[in-house]
C-alpha cells in the first residue's frame, strides 16, 4: 500500500541521527563545477538543455545536487512502496488491512494519527539535515540564502548504517553516480505511476497483470 512507502520512509528518515560527516572527500569532489560533476554518462554525458549550470555558481550548483539526491532518494522509496503496497493491499497487518485501491489512494485511508507521526519524523530528518549541511542563516550573507557548509558534500548526511561508503575517491563517484541514476529513473517511474493510476484509477499492478 503507499502507506507502507511512507511507512518506510519514516523510519528511514527517523534513523538520521547526528553523525559526523566524513572528512574523506576530497578537495576534487568539494570542487563543484560543470565540468567535475559526478552523474554524466555516455553516450548522453552532461545533460543540461536548459542551461542551469552555466548560470550556477558552485554554491548553487551544490544545492542544485542536493535536491537532485534528496528528491531522488524519496523517489527510489516511493517506487518501492507504489508496488509493493498495491502487492500486500488487503493482507497487510497495518490498519486492519483496510487500506485498498491504486496506490495513490493510500495516504488519503490512513487514520489521522499517522499523519501526525508522519510529519513529526519527516521534520526531525529534515531539521537534522539542514544542521549537517546548512550554513547557519544568522551566518549566512544576505545575497547567498540557502548556503551549505564549504566542508558538505550534497547528500554526505553521515547516515550510513551498511558501512556502503567507499573509502577512495573514485569508488566514491562511482558509488554516487549508481545512486543518482537510479534516483534519476525512479523520479521517472513514480511520475509514471501516479499519471497512470489518475488516468484510468488503476493500480500499477493491474497493468501489469
Amino acid at each position: 500500500m503507499k502507506f507502507l512507502n511512507i511507512a518506510l520512509l519514516a523510519g528511514s528518515v527517523s534513523a538520521f541521527a547526528p553523525s559526523p560527516v566524513s572528512k574523506q572527500s576530497s578537495q576534487a569532489l568539494n570542487a563543484f563545477d560543470a565540468d567535475n560533476l559526478v552523474g554524466a554518462l555516455p553516450p548522453v554525458g552532461f545533460f543540461d538543455p536548459l542551461g542551469f549550470a552555466e548560470k550556477a555558481d558552485a554554491n548553487t550548483l551544490k544545492r542544485y545536487r542536493e535536491a537532485e539526491l534528496t528528491h531522488g532518494r524519496v523517489a527510489m522509496l516511493a517506487a518501492v512502496g507504489f508496488l509493493v503496497g498495491e502487492k500486500v493491499e488487503g493482507s497487510s497487518f497495518l490498519f486492519d488491512s483496510s487500506i485498498k485501491g491504486p496506490a495513490i489512494t493510500h495516504l488519503a485511508q490512513v487514520p489521522s494519527g499517522f499523519w501526525l507521526i508522519l510529519v513529526a519524523a519527516i521534520g526531525s530528518a529534515e531539521l537534522q539535515r539542514s544542521k549537517t549541511g546548512w550554513v547557519d542563516p544568522a551566518d549566512v550573507p544576505v545575497d547567498q540564502p540557502g548556503l551549505l557548509k564549504a566542508e558538505y558534500y550534497p547528500g554526505d548526511i553521515g547516515f550510513d548504517p551498511l558501512g556502503l561508503k567507499p573509502e577512495g575517491e573514485e569508488e566514491f563517484k562511482e558509488m554516487s553516480t549508481k545512486e543518482l541514476q537510479h534516483g534519476r529513473l525512479a523520479m521517472l517511474a513514480t511520475a509514471g505511476f501516479m499519471a497512470q493510476e489518475l488516468v484510468d484509477g488503476k493500480g500499477i499492478l493491474e497493468h501489469l497483470s
